[in-house]
């Protein structure tokens, strides 16, 4: 985890479950029926990783800003 990371949803794939936003409130919030990250960037986040992993069909993507890696989801 050398950069911050970029957080985005895949609208495409969320079901609105909410698991994100409750979880962490602060950095996911549902819009429309669906979740979006409050912001684009954030340092790393143990609890965004976490909503991640917890996602019911995987929509959360983080990405390190430094690498253009994917962060692993472990």
């Amino acid at each position: 985890m050398s950069g911050r990371w970029q957080v985005s949803v895949d609208k495409t794939r969320c079901i609105g479950s909410g698991m994100c936003a409750g979880s962490v409130p602060e950095l996911f919030e549902l819009d429309g029926g669906l979740s979006r990250p409050v912001l684009e960037t954030i340092d790393p986040d143990e609890r965004v990783l976490d909503a991640a992993v917890s996602c019911p069909v995987e929509a959360i993507l983080l990405v390190d800003t430094a690498t253009g890696a994917e962060v692993p989801l472990e």
